[in-house]
């Protein structure tokens, strides 16, 4: 399975799936200068001069379903939002001298893998960071080289832009390595990437791929009932079969197409890419408040029938997380004009502030939250909700969600849990031995938010129940087993101990900072890029870990998804920049850390 956040719970839904599955016009017009500075946004009319000389092969293929009222794109000037981004004062020379020298850092971090992939695995989806090799993973379309498209930019790489751009403009989307694809994957990576990338220089060979892409997407929702197939037969589609949607999928694939989706249609002007994901949206809205756990929706749902009600299984992470991250930032995408939007934001993080967030008893009564899951059960004729509480590297990404949320919307209860949730990121980072972050692990939930002293014994129970051990009154033993497993105090159990690269973190740190200018994140950000790099650097690039508990030399793994170059260390450099490059007051990432331009009024 391919999945950007790559991590399954042992639930019977999940296993069944896995058993089941096997311009604006004259754009060119508009130069982003390197400041962020924008111009009046507008919504675009439709120009088919654009694209009238295109012949490229998903546009010729016969739409099996046609649909004969198409949602227009919304219409009026847009609201002025509450600003996101902090006013910064004017930085020392010294501060200034120290911010720059880590962002050249991070810079040459990134050229020396660019250069690399160029060498050793241009045009393929990877490199692989120790033997030197290529992969393809995402389809054989160079996931790495369109990823890193705006990172290219973003760095003032024109040289390299240029020539990624060329290559770009050449992949070939009538083929591919991998059947079935992965529809979201496809859409946060490639139409995300082309979009970006297109909305950065204005370059109309981008806007053409993007248009290919979405195209080719477009036919992921060729279905009866028009709800996506998320694991989608391409040689079938491409051979002209009627396809229908599946009766099990994954929440965040389903929900996460919009944001890449409506950015097509914007610079386009055809609205038919913001109708297929308007009545997915329409879907979520009716059946937000039905659920198992009223205000979210569960981890599956099953879109043949159009039911997203049915599992019992709640939470941010894995498989939901970016369904709750394109809430609000389609709100300001589409500068407010789509309201539904913030409303759904506001529904499901009550819920999740409710039921899904946790203080950990950890040492020091460090004022921290962590993500959890919910499972609603059935007991004595009532739903009960017990809290699973495990905390995964990806949910980091919630900090910045609410951070950008809680100032869209103006509630400071969002920003108060922003804050905890990403000071509980950084307390992870800091308390491993490596100074890096595992994928998953459990803590112990304090009795409340004001009882949270810390106890040794508790934890050491809590520890070798977990470790399902009967023998904890013996304190030798226990102390011998927390040895053997190497848990830092504060962790109940680590059972994937990995480091991907990812980028969930720093992206939260990141936002964090531009959202409140706290200087201490620029520190922490410096020490997790410092660790990153201690652990994770090869001869030729980057590598993941295969275990953050060890004191020193991590066991490497030949592998560098395509989100180190086009997520993790674009953050990193944007939170060592000036505070108006990528302005979130202007921009809004999506879910691959690709920048769209907001609509202003």
């Amino acid at each position: 399975m391919i999945l950007r956040r790559r991590l399954w719970f042992p639930i019977g839904a999940v296993t069944l799936l896995i058993l089941s599955y096997y311009s604006w016009n004259n754009r060119d017009s508009y130069k982003w200068t390197g400041t962020g500075s924008s111009s009046t946004t507008k919504i675009p009319h439709f120009d088919p001069h654009i694209i009238e000389d295109e012949n490229y092969f998903w546009k010729k293929l016969p739409i099996h379903y046609p649909v004969d009222d198409i949602k227009p794109l919304p219409t009026g000037k847009p609201l002025a939002l509450p600003k996101i981004q902090n006013v910064f004062a004017k930085e020392s020379n010294k501060d200034a001298a120290t911010r720059k020298e880590r962002q050249e850092a991070v810079k040459n971090a990134f050229l020396r893998c660019w250069r690399s992939y160029r060498k050793d695995a241009f045009r393929k989806d990877e490199l692989t960071p120790i033997s030197g090799q290529s992969r393809d993973t995402f389809g054989g379309w160079g996931a790495t080289l369109v990823d890193s498209l705006d990172t290219l930019w973003i760095m003032s790489l024109r040289e390299e832009f240029e020539e990624a751009v060329a290559a770009a403009a050449e992949i070939s989307f009538d083929t591919t390595s991998l059947n079935p694809i992965n529809a979201f994957e496809t859409t946060i990576r490639y139409l995300g990437g082309f979009l970006a990338a297109y909305d950065l220089s204005g370059d109309q060979r981008l806007l053409r791929k993007a248009r290919e892409v979405g195209d080719m997407l477009y036919k992921a929702f060729d279905t009866p009932n028009r709800m996506p197939i998320t694991r989608w037969d391409f040689v079938n589609a491409a051979e002209g079969g009627r396809q229908e949607a599946p009766e099990t999928a994954l929440v965040a694939e389903v929900g996460s197409l919009c944001m890449e989706f409506t950015r097509l249609s914007l610079v386009t002007g055809d609205p038919k890419w913001f109708d297929a994901t308007e009545r997915v949206r329409e879907v979520f809205e009716q059946q937000q408040q039905t659920t198992k756990l009223p205000g979210m929706w569960p981890i599956t749902i099953n879109p043949r029938e159009k039911r997203f009600n049915i599992d019992s299984t709640f939470g941010l992470g894995a498989m939901s997380d970016s369904t709750y991250e394109y809430l609000p930032k389609m709100y300001a995408l589409m500068g407010g004009l789509l309201p539904s939007y913030k409303t759904m934001y506001e529904e499901s993080m009550k819920t999740a502030l409710k039921h899904n967030f946790f203080r950990p008893m950890v040492p020091g009564m460090a004022d921290i939250l962590v993500s959890g899951n919910i499972h609603a059960e059935h007991e004595d004729g009532k739903t009960v909700y017990n809290l699973e509480p495990q905390g995964q590297h990806l949910v980091c990404f919630a900090g910045g969600m609410l951070a950008v949320g809680g100032k869209l919307v103006g509630n400071s209860e969002h920003l108060e849990a922003a804050r905890k949730l990403v000071d509980g990121c950084i307390w992870a980072y800091k308390a491993m031995p490596l100074g890096i972050m595992p994928e998953v692990f459990y803590m112990a939930p304090c009795k409340s938010d004001t009882e949270c002293e810390w106890n040794e014994a508790t934890w050491k129970e809590i520890v070798m129940s977990q470790a399902d051990r009967e023998d904890i009154k013996d304190m030798s033993v226990t102390d011998e087993i927390i040895s053997k497993l190497r848990l830092p105090k504060g962790f109940t159990s680590i059972p994937d101990c990995r480091y991907i690269l990812r980028p969930e973190a720093i992206e939260s740190v990141f936002v964090l900072y531009r959202v409140t200018g706290r200087p201490d994140l620029l520190e922490s950000a410096w020490a997790m890029f410092e660790a990153i790099q201690n652990s994770t650097e090869t001869p030729l690039a980057n590598a993941a870990l295969d275990d953050v508990k060890v004191d020193s030399n991590p066991p490497q793994v030949d592998s560098m998804e395509s989100f180190w170059l086009g997520e993790t260390l674009k953050y990193f450099y944007l939170i060592f920049s000036e505070p108006d490059v990528i302005n979130l007051d202007e921009w809004v990432f999506n879910t691959e850390a690709h920048p769209f331009r907001r609509l202003l009024p």
